[in-house]
């Protein structure tokens, strides 16, 4: 195949995209919005599963390099009250199939396998149109504009190249997060580092929730999750860090001390992040041309599933391209059944794990699930 592929969006789907393509021998651009690679910090840690992310990985003749670097230890899991009481202690006992890593260090992975030039940096996408016959044309904030005969659409939640395919967009799902960061967590802050624990914690109640995990050096890394109207989150200055810490803070307002300084001594600023979804088997009808994956095409819930089922769908596609180097339409046609399907099932799947964090009956609502055991609140 010589056609060039024209990949919007360098996270962790585009990039396994164009490794899988480079294997192959198939050409491809990636346009990245991000000015630099190390732009901003890539997430926290991303636990891998068998037949997606790992899979994907093992497409990209790149699963050695990912188990250098799995973090050991980290497959152990906590629930705790507001009050700190340990409810459920989960050891990692080594036979665990979903290794953890941190994102930041798959997406530089990923990065270090492809050809110089492969990434062009700070290409926001601001406008794609049909050019008529399959062909595309993508503007970017920068003032460039790139024609393209197979475009491939890796940007996320809020893709520029879903509205070629489909009016679907985002809704927001009734729950608003607060990233936070406390470095050095064993020294500087080892009361919320004894909580924490070796892996992650689920400190619950209804309505409210802190989900941490200890990253590599020390890290904490946490997710406080409020259930809320989107007014809690858009009358905010997301970049006066005090009074959104303050924000947060009074949500948790009587939890544990070690529990409320994982919001309180943050040593970044607090980061929103709200949860959109698209809606529940969004799908569309075959463009010639162009296509999506991951985010774009599936957004759900945190569910464990989403960077790995983009991965699984940037692998299956640069296979699907690599059979059939001759009818790229042969190529896509398969891809979104396989992806359709796939998401499909994930959905059907889904235990409803984020929703039952922080119902009414949590943390006992969590606690039946990750037990099988009835629970008295």
């Amino acid at each position: 195949m010589t056609t060039p592929v024209t990949i919007i969006g360098a996270g962790l789907g585009g990039l396994t995209l164009a490794r899988v393509l480079h294997v192959h021998g198939i050409p491809a651009t990636v346009h990245e919005a991000e000015p630099a690679p190390d732009a901003r910090r890539q997430g926290g840690l991303l636990d891998l599963h068998p037949h997606s992310g790992q899979a994907a990985l093992e497409a990209a003749g790149l699963i050695e390099e990912f188990r250098e670097l799995i973090l050991p230890g980290r497959e152990a899991y906590r629930v705790m009250d507001r009050a700190g009481n340990l409810l459920l202690d989960l050891a990692d006992d080594g036979t665990g199939e979903r290794p953890e890593a941190p994102r930041g260090a798959l997406r530089r992975m990923l990065l270090d396998s492809l050809p110089a030039g492969t990434v062009r940096w700070g290409r926001k996408a601001t406008a794609v149109r049909s050019l008529g016959a399959g062909r595309h044309e993508v503007d970017f904030a920068d003032g460039a504009t790139v024609p393209t005969d197979l475009l491939i659409g890796a940007d996320g939640a809020w893709s520029r190249v879903r509205p070629l395919l489909s009016g679907a967009a985002p809704e927001y799902f009734g729950v608003c997060g607060v990233e936070t960061f406390l470095f050095d967590a064993e020294t500087r802050h080892p009361a919320s580092a004894a909580a924490v624990g070796a892996g992650s914690l689920f400190a619950l109640a209804p309505g409210r929730g802190l989900l941490a995990h200890r990253e590599g050096n020390g890290t904490l890394h946490t997710y406080a999750q409020v259930k809320t109207g989107q007014a809690w989150f858009t009358g905010l200055d997301a970049t006066d860090a005090a009074a959104l810490t303050a924000q947060v803070a009074k949500e948790f307002d009587g939890w544990a001390p070690e529990l409320t300084a994982l919001i309180t001594d943050s040593d970044t600023p607090p980061a929103l992040r709200p949860v959109f979804t698209l809606p529940a088997g969004h799908r569309w009808d075959r463009v010639p041309g162009v296509t999506l994956l991951g985010d774009a095409a599936h957004l759900r819930t945190p569910n464990g599933e989403g960077a790995n089922l983009a991965m699984r769908d940037a692998a299956e596609l640069g296979r699907a391209l690599a059979a059939h180097p001759d009818d790229t339409e042969a190529a896509l046609a398969a891809h979104e059944r396989g992806m359709f399907a796939r998401a499909a099932a994930a959905e059907a799947a889904d235990d409803g794990f984020y929703t039952i964090m922080i119902d009414a009956q949590a943390p006992h609502s969590l606690l039946a699930l990750m037990t099988g055991t009835e629970q008295d609140a």
